[in-house]
């Protein structure tokens, strides 16, 4: 890891493994370029998308407690800030957490809108995400920030995990680089379900440990979390305009994660300006990985840190390359 993190100049990483429930971090690198800052256990990494899995979890969470229905359109659900092009959508839960929905990646400059009816195919969204955590917060009456801290961080013992930056967390942090620069440091005022997630390794490492054993889940609801409802397009992951040629024969996508559909093994990634973030885990062996970098380039790591916990090949990494550019 030390000789391929100097090879694509990546400042710092923190890596985590589980195997039979026994977490391991091993901290690498810098915090901070210049400074000279080293990632201790302790740092606070953005995750970006790795956001989505935790979100995913409440989400299902609140499915078994009775309180959300995966097949409601959200729409009925959302009495306040919700864009009129969606007041009256049939996207429902289901359709956010396995990208199906029809909305966009991102929100640009063109009018909010489903590109193709819900249900129809893959296309990766974040701003289906945002919508969702409008249901959730008005079906709840929380606020994410709140329902995390109840049903995920107090829970997992992830006490250095919040969708909102803290105070505290300017005492070990790292800093994102795209290349040898520095970029300002992302600190979220608010909650985001779809990219806000500020965590340590070992705090991600808890959450993989409960995904691994299906904590606070009926059995049901844990295989659909981890069973793919759609394939994903070849070599692509947002495809909105017209329906894939091709799917990736192997990848697909359950509630809320990605699923190499041979082996069961989950996944998700994160991307966001001078980070990348990836974890991955198999529920037969109770084996994970957590990487998470301060660098744009942190992905040319996936291989090396699933080796050990994960050998073989991943489709997903084939998949990823295509998709995730740095």
């Amino acid at each position: 890891m030390h000789r391929l993190m100097a090879a694509a100049a990546i400042p710092g990483v923190a890596l985590a493994t589980i195997e039979d429930g026994k977490v391991k971090v091993t901290p690498m690198g810098v915090a901070e370029l210049d400074v000279e800052r080293p990632v201790v256990e302790t740092t606070v990494f953005d995750v970006a998308s790795l956001s989505k899995p935790v979100a995913a979890y409440v989400a299902l969470q609140l499915v078994d407690y009775g309180t959300l229905d995966l097949d409601e359109p959200l729409s009925r659900m959302v009495q306040k800030g919700v864009p009129p092009q969606l007041a009256s959508s049939s996207i429902t839960a289901r359709h956010v957490l396995t990208h199906t929905s029809g909305l966009p990646n991102l929100r640009g400059d063109e009018p909010l809108r489903s590109h193709f009816p819900p249900g129809s195919w893959f296309s990766y969204s974040s701003v289906g995400f945002t919508f969702l955590q409008m249901a959730l917060e008005a079906v709840s009456t929380e606020p994410l920030e709140a329902l995390a801290q109840r049903l995920v961080f107090d829970p997992l013992g992830m006490q250095s995990s919040s969708f909102r930056w803290h105070d505290r967390f300017n005492e070990d942090f790292a800093m994102p680089h795209e290349g040898d620069k520095r970029l300002e440091k992302h600190r979220p005022a608010a909650a985001h379900a779809s990219y806000s997630l500020q965590t340590t390794a070992g705090d991600y490492a808890k959450f993989m440990v409960a995904v691994l054993n299906g904590s606070s889940l009926r059995e049901m609801t844990r295989q659909r979390w981890l069973t793919p409802a759609v394939m994903v397009p070849r070599g692509d992951a947002i495809h909105l305009m017209d329906s894939p040629p091709e799917t990736e024969r192997d990848i697909g996508w359950g509630l809320g994660w990605g699923i190499e559909a041979t082996d069961g093994i989950f996944f998700q990634w994160g991307k966001m300006d001078g980070i990348r973030a990836f974890a991955m885990g198999n529920p037969i062996t109770q084996s994970a990985v957590v990487l998470l970098t301060n660098s744009n380039r942190g992905l040319r790591l996936m291989d090396a840190a699933a080796e050990a916990t994960l050998p073989g090949e991943h489709p997903a990494f084939r998949w990823l390359r295509a998709c995730v550019t740095e």
